[in-house]
């Protein structure tokens, strides 16, 4: 049994070995699993080593081998930040498997509409109407009407979201500065953290390969906010 932040920093690991090959160097792991020094990252890693998580591989400088993963479901590789949002993510190519709590039965699922694609990266057109159903664990969601949308695009990948994943949104029309949003602008909408400054809506990236947009008050639209997602492996 994992304790949190070994599981974070276990899935970090995972994600960026997965996404450029290369795992990530302690100053990385420091910054986004938030600790104050790096000899929180050496014990860490020390016990996902000795649990038979992760193997150092030797003669090579930031040399790491993920040799297996928690058979659960997993929280996506931390954002950068404290108080950043960490999303849920449940892997499988079907229905999700059960969240870790113990008042959550296997089969305690509420089946959402996907109503179409939303842009991270550059907006795209606005929500369609429902395409298909899908069964997303209760323990996600709580009160509220909630909607799935597929993600299509890279702008959000260092807050845990990727290109293909579900996001899973609480409908609403309004959001705390700092929240991950869907935001419409004009006819198109895109998935983006809102920032509140003075009068004006900032939409933020979480890639530096875009800029953060400028909007006045009254040219953003909340449509939800997010509160988790579902990753599928094909």
């Amino acid at each position: 049994m994992l304790t949190r932040k070994q599981h974070e920093l276990l899935m970090f690991i995972h994600e960026r070995i997965k996404e450029t090959g290369v795992s990530p160097s302690f100053d990385e792991m420091k910054e986004a699993l938030d600790l104050a020094s790096k000899s929180g990252i050496h014990r860490l890693i020390t016990a996902l080593e000795e649990r038979g998580f992760i193997r150092r591989l030797a003669h090579r400088a930031r040399a790491l081998e993920v040799v297996k993963l928690p058979q659960q479901a997993t929280t996506a590789a931390p954002p950068k930040g404290r108080g950043a949002f960490r999303p849920q993510v449940f892997e499988g190519g079907g229905a999700p498997p059960p969240a870790q709590t113990a008042t959550a039965p296997a089969n305690d699922t509420r089946e959402l509409p996907i109503l179409g694609k939303i842009a991270a990266g550059t907006p795209i057109d606005a929500i369609q109407h429902e395409r298909e159903r899908l069964p997303v664990p209760e323990s996600m969601l709580g009160g509220g009407e909630h909607y799935v949308l597929e993600v299509q695009g890279d702008s959000m990948i260092e807050a845990g979201i990727l290109d293909g994943d579900y996001v899973i949104i609480k409908k609403g029309d309004t959001a705390t500065s700092g929240e991950i949003v869907v935001a419409l602008v004009g006819e198109e909408a895109t998935l983006k953290r809102l920032r509140k400054k003075g009068g004006s809506i900032a939409l933020e990236a979480a890639n530096p390969k875009y800029e953060t947009r400028i909007f006045g008050p009254d040219q953003v639209e909340v449509q939800g906010k997010l509160v988790g997602l579902i990753r599928r492996y094909h």
